[in-house]
């Protein structure tokens, strides 16, 4: 991306997990990502762990309400959660809208290294859409 690089705003419910994990990895792709939750929870300790893992530091993240982003634009909205989508159908200051929607890692139950596994698991899928995303040509 260049210095016009997109602007993205990436949406769930806690914007503690996947949301967080899905703005980090924009923003390494080089768009200007930010990303908010319909209800805010703060951040979530097993995310920043398993982005550490892949040398992604979203320690200093902060859980933000989508309507700190109301009446700014974005080229594109993504929500990552089924929640989010229907607590905010349209997104007025977005030009277009997309719909990823992975698992909630802090719904998995088990030990805590098989709830990590989780957490890994959906880290990867949402880099794969990143990647895959940032390779489109248009935008």
């Amino acid at each position: 991306m260049t210095e016009s690089a997109k602007r993205i705003l990436v949406l769930c419910t806690g914007n503690s997990c996947r949301s967080q994990m899905a703005e980090a990895f924009l923003r390494r792709a080089g768009f200007q990502a930010a990303s908010a939750g319909t209800n805010p929870k703060g951040l979530d300790p097993n995310a920043v762990q398993v982005m550490a893992e892949v040398g992604i530091d979203i320690a200093g993240g902060k859980s933000q309400s989508v309507d700190e982003y109301r009446g700014e634009t974005f080229d594109t909205m993504i929500t990552v959660c089924d929640d989010a989508r229907a607590a905010c159908p349209v997104f007025p200051g977005a030009r277009r809208q997309l719909h990823w929607p992975f698992d909630d890692p802090p719904e998995a139950g088990g030990t805590q290294a098989e709830r990590l596994a989780v957490y890994r698991r959906v880290r990867d899928e949402i880099h794969a859409r990143v990647e895959a995303f940032s390779e489109q040509k248009e935008i």
